[in-house]
């Protein structure tokens, strides 16, 4: 068992075949850097519980190599990033930070799904983004990217 130590505090065990799924701490544990307790610095103790369950659950699947099993774990993938926005955008940095691909690309495809379609407008409501730009501005950008907008 490894111990992680979030940024708040938290600790969690974890068998070291769900460590090695986080390539940071992999790379820690090769390079004779990792301790009993490994620090986690950038992620909070509820975030990093969000990765270590995903990291789990990938590893279990992972046994499994029937079309039931990947189309389950897809199923459990939709239901694991319908969370809020900001613990969505923690997850990624979360991901970003211990090297977790397929988390990585699983949560950046969720918020480009959000994207996907939308106006300018819409997008900067969805994010909660203020327009700082002029009408002049914008209408410059649109012009130079026409082809955005087409």
């Amino acid at each position: 068992m490894i111990t992680f130590k979030s940024y708040d505090g938290e600790t969690f065990d974890i068998d070291e075949t769900v460590a090695v799924e986080l390539k940071t701490i992999k790379h820690m544990m090769e390079d004779g850097c990792a301790g009993n307790e490994i620090p986690v610095p950038n992620v909070t103790g509820k975030i990093l519980a969000k990765v270590i369950e995903y990291c789990k659950k990938h590893v279990e699947s992972g046994k499994a190599e029937d079309q039931a099993a990947s189309d389950d774990l897809k199923a459990w993938d939709a239901d694991f990033v319908k969370v809020d926005q900001a613990t969505l955008f923690d997850i990624i940095l979360a991901a970003n930070y211990l090297d977790i691909k397929s988390l990585l690309d699983l949560t950046c495809q969720t918020v480009a799904d959000m994207i996907k379609g939308k106006t300018p407008e819409e997008i900067r409501r969805t994010f909660g983004i203020t327009n700082d730009f002029t009408p002049e501005e914008e209408e410059g950008i649109r012009r130079e990217n026409q082809w955005a907008f087409e």
